[in-house]
């Protein structure tokens, strides 16, 4: 792809800008997502290939408190990457990774980037794959909304109106259908069928939630062709499960 100039500032490196065809980094939108559900896989990543003897434990100290700063917004800033995405995540996932490796060399060294002592591949991506992570980090992520947020919501919502639909039981009102009066409702009765919606968003929403909560981090491609055959049991092979 020929050189790539990276800002000295920056912990980030040269496959963040280069990823990314030209005329897509010439445009307008930039992705600022938040990157804490891309970093802890890379510090849990750490810590298991640091079980399995794959890492060695300063390295795995480095990345993992790299990957923590990332996690709590410390470094939110160096996450420049626009909306548009290659089909597995790579800009992402090697943004992440220069990023930790970035950082944790600093913490090393005490100068800024660069991949001594640890190497955004070599490390940090360790026993891993952008077609694992970025979509592990989309089902967090998603899961996590769904969970925490969505599903709270529209409750409350769906609570709110019920108490609605029972206080106003009583309130008769004039039913429309096909543009024209209709039979009469109450305005009680009215509100229970956006109630009895909301249950059914409800369910449907708790139906689909386990396809989610499946991780597909599970080794690179689920082939195992550079990770540990112990890596996605996340222990040191005649270890206790």
């Amino acid at each position: 792809m020929g050189p790539v100039e990276v800002p000295a500032d920056h912990y980030w490196g040269a496959q963040d800008p280069a990823v990314a065809p030209p005329f897509l980094r010439s445009a307008g939108t930039r992705c600022r997502f938040r990157s804490s559900t891309r970093s802890d896989p890379q510090a849990c990543r750490g810590r298991v290939n640091a079980d399995l003897g794959l890492l060695p434990v300063e390295a795995r100290d480095l990345v993992v408190r790299a990957a923590i700063e990332v996690s709590d917004g410390s470094l939110a800033a160096e996450f420049p990457l626009r909306v548009w995405q290659t089909g597995s995540g790579t800009q992402s996932n090697m943004n992440v990774n220069e990023v930790i490796a970035g950082r944790a060399n600093e913490l090393a060294t005490g100068v800024r980037g660069g991949k001594t002592p640890i190497h955004p591949n070599d490390h940090v991506n360790m026993s891993q794959s952008s077609n694992d992570t970025f979509p592990t980090a989309l089902h967090v992520a998603v899961a996590s909304e769904i969970e925490l947020r969505l599903i709270p919501s529209v409750a409350a919502l769906r609570d709110a109106l019920d108490a609605k639909a029972r206080a106003w039981m009583g309130i008769v009102k004039i039913g429309r259908t096909h543009l024209q009066d209709a039979v009469p409702l109450t305005l009680g009765q009215e509100f229970s069928g956006y109630v009895a919606m909301l249950d059914g968003d409800l369910a449907r929403l708790r139906v689909v939630l386990p396809g989610f909560t499946r991780s597909p981090w599970a080794g690179p491609r689920r082939d195992r062709l550079n990770a540990h055959p112990e890596f996605a049991a996340g222990r040191r092979p005649g270890s206790p499960s």
